[in-house]
């Protein structure tokens, strides 16, 4: 850098260019001026969803510089021990100027793509990077083939490298990192600077959580004032929550004295005297049904993507007459946002504790499970997938818990018409589906499957001809995967087996979940039909139903006696004053109950709504009732899943 340059620049900028520590602070600048300009961009995407004021706006940006500051604190840690410890006489090698200035540009590089899977993150779930980007990073595979099979990969990368090649030649062209080689330190003297810089990601780290990024009772500025980088880095440190560290806890009997109360009906009496113990004797009248059992469970199927539910872009008329020929919910509400939560709830009948579910966790075998209740009865039980079923641990979590295992290992070559990262087309898996139920009924045994698609999901590809919308859209796979389903049913009434099976056609979670609330409700909502021609006469319900209500339902339309751990209820025979729904992500932790919303947060904190036919009001006091209740489901389930009282009965 010539003289000319140095002088023309302040004082400040000076002393901090001709420092060690140069390359530090001009990364540091770079990464806050980058977050910043992210920060913007979102900020426009969502400028319909926000509150634009001016002290909303300010509040959005002083916090997300702080987190800014706080992430790039910790992303530097090995930049600054680095240059604290390099000798002099290295660090001014002409050598070591090209590989640091190589390893500056790699850096940016990291920085710059970032933004952009920000913004695809952003533009696929409506947050920053949170739990969901955790478990991504361990199944590279699918999520990099959904990528490139998403977006133009190569041009993204391409023009990744042409910013970061800009921001590089800004740097060299103005010469901001040369000084800085050739200042002489003493190691004392680096020591203490290094160690300045290093108790700022120290005290962060002890004083600074994600709780400080909400401002406002708009997720999405609380969203927008955080900083991705540290989002991340939050959720990979926080991917196990322990309920009794960051929630509301009651004592345990009193708790679990209020979950054995709700759960108790005339047909559903408690089996012990163990406060600690939901067990209950579940009794129904009459024979047992022995029917067959298929679960189709949707990928990503919200309730408004039906006509039935007020959409009007056609896309599911198959589904639609389905539901008119079925015994159809029309107030039914995933438990979470996830696949493996929508699993958890149909096969488990948990609320979904915080972090990961059980599905993911360790210790997940033999648990009280659908699966096993059907086998010991004699059923065939299969988990039919069309992926690659170790995604998501689901073939162990299945294989364990009274399942076989049927995904995408097992398709032939000629059954496979068409396939994407995420698996065979809709088409193909219930082509199999019907394979596995011949093959059952074949051998003279009832059957139970649990059924997974996979077409409703990015990159939405499918065979051509099918529909009269390209391949890419969201659309686009929902109506292919109606397609599939009109398809289906039209091969399973020509089969013998049809009359005597029971199709429970519902969503695992719904296609997106971003809201201005804690828990938007509406982005729970998906349908349930449960369609049998034969045996239930079509009717809607519209009572309060939760995920975790399905299979208690469906047994006891099926009439089965049994002892159950399941925290579910047969809404059919449950008491209308103890029907509520659960809703969560990772973090958060929802209850419905008539009118309300509760939801536990947190750091111990919890918020009530009330709630209207389109709207969501925060409450200014926690509803009592609504908290207690929230409160002892989800301690509880926690206990249970801690204590192994979650396990299969003897």
């Amino acid at each position: 850098m010539n003289s000319d340059i140095q002088d023309e620049r302040p004082q400040l900028l000076n002393r901090l260019f001709s420092s060690r520590f140069a390359g530090y602070y001009l990364f540091a600048l770079v990464f806050v001026l980058l977050s910043f300009l992210i920060r913007v961009a979102l900020f426009a995407k969502t400028f319909d969803t926000l509150d634009p004021g001016l002290i909303a706006v300010m509040r959005i940006v002083l916090t997300g510089l702080f987190y800014d500051v706080v992430a790039v604190s910790y992303f530097s840690i090995l930049l600054v021990l680095y240059l604290t410890a390099l000798p002099d006489r290295l660090f001014g090698h002409p050598l070591h100027r090209l590989i640091f200035q190589g390893i500056y540009f790699i850096a940016i590089y990291l920085l710059v793509f970032n933004g952009v899977a920000e913004w695809i993150f952003w533009d696929e779930f409506g947050v920053r990077f949170n739990f969901i980007a955790v478990d991504y990073l361990v199944y590279t595979r699918e999520v990099i083939g959904n990528i490139r099979q998403s977006y133009p990969l190569p041009k993204l990368l391409l023009a990744i490298l042409c910013v970061t090649s800009l921001i590089g030649f800004g740097i060299w062209r103005q010469g901001w990192l040369q000084p800085s080689f050739a200042v002489a330190t003493r190691f004392k003297q680096r020591a203490v600077h290094g160690l300045i810089l290093l108790a700022a990601p120290i005290g962060f780290y002890l004083g600074v959580d994600a709780s400080l990024a909400d401002i406002s009772p708009n997720r999405y500025h609380n969203e927008l004032a955080k900083n991705g980088i540290y989002s991340l880095f939050s959720a990979f440190i926080n991917n196990e929550l322990e309920y009794d560290l960051f929630y509301l806890k009651r004592d345990e009997k009193e708790v679990f004295a209020k979950v054995r109360e709700r759960l108790t009906t005339p047909d559903a009496l408690l089996a012990t005297t163990d406060p600690l113990d939901i067990t209950r004797a579940i009794s129904n009248l009459g024979p047992e049904k022995r029917l067959n059992v298929i679960y189709l469970t949707i990928e990503s199927m919200s309730a408004d993507f039906m006509a039935l539910f007020g959409n009007t872009e056609g896309l599911t008329p198959n589904l639609d007459q389905l539901a008119k020929e079925s015994l159809t919910f029309t107030n039914l509400y995933a438990t979470g946002t996830r696949t493996d939560r929508g699993m958890e709830s149909l096969v488990l009948s948990l609320p979904p504790t915080p972090g990961r579910s059980k599905v993911k966790r360790e210790n997940n075998e033999d648990l009280f499970s659908s699966g096993f209740l059907f086998q010991q009865r004699g059923y065939d039980t299969q988990f039919i997938y069309g992926g690659y079923g170790y995604f998501d641990n689901m073939n162990y979590f299945f294989s364990h818990n009274g399942f076989g295992v049927v995904d995408r290992t097992y398709l032939a070559a000629n059954e496979i018409t068409h396939e994407n990262v995420w698996g065979v087309a809709d088409e193909d898996l219930l082509r199999r589906v019907i394979l596995e139920a011949d093959r059952a009924y074949g051998e003279g045994k009832p059957f139970y499957h649990f059924v997974m698609t996979t077409s409703n999901h990015r990159p939405f590809t499918y065979p051509s001809g099918r529909i009269d919308l390209p391949t890419g859209s969201r659309q686009g796979g929902v109506k292919y995967t109606d397609w599939a389903f009109g398809d289906f049913f039209k091969r399973a009434k020509e089969r013998p087996w049809f009359d005597n099976t029971l199709f429970v056609i519902t969503g695992d979670h719904c296609a997106g979940s971003a809201g201005k609330t804690d828990l938007p409700v509406e982005r729970y909502h998906i349908p349930l039909m449960i369609y049998a021609p034969k045996q239930i006469a079509p009717r809607m319900e519209a009572a309060l139903i939760s995920q975790i209500d399905i299979t208690p339902t469906v047994l006891g339309l099926l009439q089965w006696s049994y002892s159950s751990r399941f925290f579910g209820q047969d809404i059919f025979r449950s008491l209308p004053q103890s029907r509520r729904a659960f809703i969560g992500t990772y973090q958060k932790l929802g209850l419905i109950s008539g009118d309300r919303l509760t939801v536990l947060l947190p750091q111990h904190k919890a918020n009530s709504y009330r709630l209207g036919q389109n709207s969501q009001i925060l409450l200014p006091e926690v509803d009592a009732e609504g908290l207690q209740d929230a409160i002892s489901f989800y301690q509880s389930a926690n206990i249970m899943r801690k204590k192994g009282l979650d396990k299969k009965l003897p």
